[in-house]
């Protein structure tokens, strides 16, 4: 067993479980799950907001720090996408939330933007670039992410292509994940959770 490890997630409305049905299906449940089932006495905090973009994050990271943090996740940039702000300037700013979880101590995992290229809301005719769109910010994301000192959960391309042929993964409203889709989510994310947690431990 090792010491009680206070897990923080924040982000935006997949980080906070838009679209499940029950608390126990989102990605913050699950992932505190594994870690137990590792040894670890877990402590969940979900900072997430519903609608956040990384403009939001800075109130996220002062709260995750107020109550101590060792490991964190981060999943952001949908909302960015939506609401077109510039790579740069969305870049910017997870930099500078990571680089706050890292100088409190925490060791950071990313997940960025996912492709909104497989939403059904996108016309057919819009999707490449879309997905073209959205895999240019998360790569701003991932370049910012690595030097602020986070780790990068590299699980874009299989995953959205998961997403993309089967309806059954997003919730009633076609845009969040359903808790099938969260269950397929928090399966991707694990190792690198679990690699920070480890680094944690060492």
């Amino acid at each position: 067993m090792t010491g009680r490890l206070r897990f923080r997630v924040l982000g935006d409305s997949l980080a906070a479980g838009v679209g499940c049905a029950r608390v126990e299906e989102t990605v913050g449940e699950r992932l505190a799950a594994v870690l137990r089932a590792e040894g670890h006495r877990v402590d969940l905090g979900v900072h997430a907001v519903s609608g956040a973009r990384s403009a939001g994050l800075e109130p996220q990271v002062r709260a995750a720090v107020r109550t101590g943090v060792d490991v964190a996740l981060i999943v952001i940039g949908a909302n960015d996408l939506t609401s077109f702000t510039p790579p740069a300037v969305g870049a910017g700013l997870l930099h500078d939330a990571v680089a706050g979880l890292r100088r409190a101590g925490g060791q950071v995992v990313v997940a960025t933007a996912p492709d909104l290229g497989v939403v059904s809301h996108v016309p057919p005719a819009y999707r490449a670039f879309v997905s073209e769109a959205s895999g240019l910010y998360a790569r701003a994301q991932a370049d910012a992410v690595v030097r602020a000192g986070g780790a990068v959960a590299a699980v874009g391309p299989e995953l959205s292509g998961r997403f993309a042929g089967d309806p059954t993964l997003f919730s009633a409203d076609r845009f969040h994940p359903s808790g099938a889709g969260y269950a397929l989510i928090a399966d991707a994310l694990t190792p690198f959770v679990l690699a920070a947690a480890a680094r944690w431990a060492a």
